[in-house]
């Protein structure tokens, strides 16, 4: 078989090369023609064309980390549209390919079970996949595409300055009640400027997304990406159910939150630019003053917790695969990907010199800390993990490193105030997660409504989960299209319940820390180090803990989350 291994190099020379498609295809071409005389052929086949996948991803990556960068650069712009209607389809189409070249063969059953989860991956695949989808998918690329060239180059002037929607967040916390109404005000305007906009983009993708799911014999996008995510582990029901118990359990806590705050501010109306607001005489939390002291506390931070977390934000530092400034003509928003040949993740933040800057580089150093940990694994596709663990990688580091914190807030009541806001910003978040899965189980079960219906529908969702206790009158028509800001529901629909979940499960990680620290990180490391090579349960069972978002457990959770609030009052 070894003489019909390709050469990577020379997949990794095509790949930068927009002219050498034919290269790539015949590369492909040749995997698909290699002889599989046994059961060892055909584990080394699948090890091959991991590397393959690997080079691709490599490219494609870096590609996409480029454009989210620099919006503006049309040599960036121009490698990332190649890569969206060129690259990418070719690579769906042979996926398809490969799939069935494994599914088929006749050494697939003496695999061992070590395999079983990808056998049922490929026929997940199989059954999903429509040659006619791949065009659609390109289209769907160009309207995402569209959806950040709109929102990347959003900025305002405040005070004489040019700045980005996430740089005004600060001024939205300021104590004086004026300057935030302001700065809110101003930062809505700009937003509804692109709102019809927004919504056309959205009917496109709603069109699109529809048809996909017809295609593939469906009935509606909301199953259909139930299989494409791989949801084995739990289904649409399943998630209804967790939206009731999120009301039922979460919103009463939310509002008992909102009502202190509401005292604390000394108002008697409570409106949506007071929900960041610290209280007159304070300050908002600033934990750093440059991106360079922000990195170095974190890395302090992760050094007390486990070496090798330490290790691999060392590493990222030292190779410049951190890109935490906002600016302008960079996308909104924050993200970990992993560069697999390089073996290097990368992390992408809009740094506005606030306290969610310190959790969100914890945050995705979490995922780093996983792509790290994933590096040995033997089946390449088990490098691949659904959200549901890779967020519980990066929600449990912010939890297990809170103990660190002093590493940044030398003050010891601006340590306590960043601890309390952190968790009763996991019982504010829990709501707004519940509102933006339940909004999008209505939009593709309903994909004939207009833009109208459709933002209507996400003010009277949003109402009863998380704006349930602040006053939007006068403001009716920005409530509506709050949505927009949210980039998951245009780039990844239907990502966004496993945050939820996985907070559920960061939660039980914290709570088996507080108790026995060394033993918590042993089984936190265990667990990410077995990629998707197990089924959720087992994954997290590997980290001590269930996979279980039922009423009982979020009932528990939150009284131990209250609890710990309670503390640090």
């Amino acid at each position: 078989m070894k003489n019909n291994i390709i050469n990577i190099m020379d997949l990794r020379l095509a790949l930068n090369s927009m002219e050498r498609i034919d290269k790539i295809k015949k590369s492909f071409d040749t995997m698909l023609c290699c002889k599989i005389n046994s059961k060892e052929d055909l584990e080394h086949w699948i090890e091959v064309l991991g590397k393959v996948n690997d080079e691709v991803n490599e490219v494609t990556s870096r590609d996409y980390a480029d454009f989210q960068c620099h919006n503006d650069d049309e040599n960036i712009k121009r490698r990332f549209s190649y890569d969206q209607e060129v690259l990418l389809p070719l690579i769906k189409t042979y996926s398809d390919k490969f799939d069935r070249f494994i599914y088929n063969n006749e050494y697939k059953d003496q695999l061992g079970d070590y395999y079983n989860l990808l056998i049922k991956r490929k026929k997940n695949s199989i059954d999903l996949f429509r040659e006619e989808n791949i065009a659609l998918e390109v289209e769907e690329d160009k309207q995402t595409t569209a959806y950040y060239d709109i929102t990347g180059n959003m900025t305002v002037m405040w005070k004489g300055e040019e700045k980005t929607l996430q740089q005004m967040a600060v001024y939205m916390k300021d104590g004086d009640r004026n300057i935030r109404e302001e700065a809110w005000k101003l930062v809505q305007r700009r937003r509804l400027e692109d709102a019809e906009k927004l919504d056309e983009i959205m009917n496109s993708l709603v069109k699109i997304r529809d048809e996909k799911a017809s295609n593939a014999g469906l009935s509606n996008f909301r199953d259909y990406m139930f299989k494409s995510l791989e949801r084995f582990d739990y289904t649409p029901e399943d998630c209804e159910v967790f939206h009731e118990a999120v009301r039922k359990y979460v919103v009463p806590l939310k509002e008992k939150i909102e009502k202190k705050h509401e005292e604390e501010l000394n108002i008697k109306d409570y409106r949506p630019w007071d929900m960041d607001a610290v209280p007159l005489g304070q300050k908002p939390l600033k934990p750093y003053e440059k991106i360079e002291d922000l990195i170095d506390g974190v890395i302090r931070m992760f050094e007390r917790t486990d070496e090798f977390f330490a290790d691999t934000l060392k590493d990222m530092k030292r190779r410049g695969t951190l890109d935490l400034e906002s600016r302008k003509a960079k996308s909104p928003g924050g993200f970990c990907d992993y560069f697999p040949v390089s073996n290097i993740p990368f992390i992408f933040m809009n740094g506005a010199h606030s306290h969610d800057d310190m959790v969100t580089l914890a945050h995705e150093g979490g995922h780093s800390v996983h792509d790290m940990l994933k590096f040995k694994i033997k089946v390449s596709e088990y490098k691949n993990v659904p959200s549901e663990s890779a967020e519980l990688a990066s929600m449990s580091m912010e939890l297990i490193t809170m103990d660190k914190w002093d590493e940044l807030y030398k003050d010891e009541e601006d340590l306590k105030r960043a601890k309390r806001e952190h968790l009763e910003g996991i019982i504010k978040f829990l709501p707004w997660a519940m509102t933006v899965d339940k909004f999008q189980h209505w939009i593709y079960l309903n994909p004939k409504s207009s833009a109208e219906e459709r933002n209507k529908k996400f003010a009277e969702i949003a109402k009863d989960f998380v704006y349930s206790y602040v006053d939007w009158s006068g403001y009716e028509e920005v409530l509506k299209h709050r949505w927009k800001a949210q980039l998951h529901i245009y780039e990844v629909p239907f990502y966004y319940i496993e945050y939820a979940i996985s907070q559920l499960g960061a939660l039980q990680v914290w709570r088996e820390y507080k108790k026995d620290p060394v033993k918590a990180i042993e089984n936190y490391k265990k667990a990410l180090a077995l990629g998707s090579s197990k089924p959720l349960k087992e994954i997290y069972e590997a980290a001590g803990i269930k996979f279980d978002f039922s009423e009982r457990m979020i009932k528990e959770l939150m009284e131990f989350t209250w609890n710990e609030i309670e503390k640090l009052y």
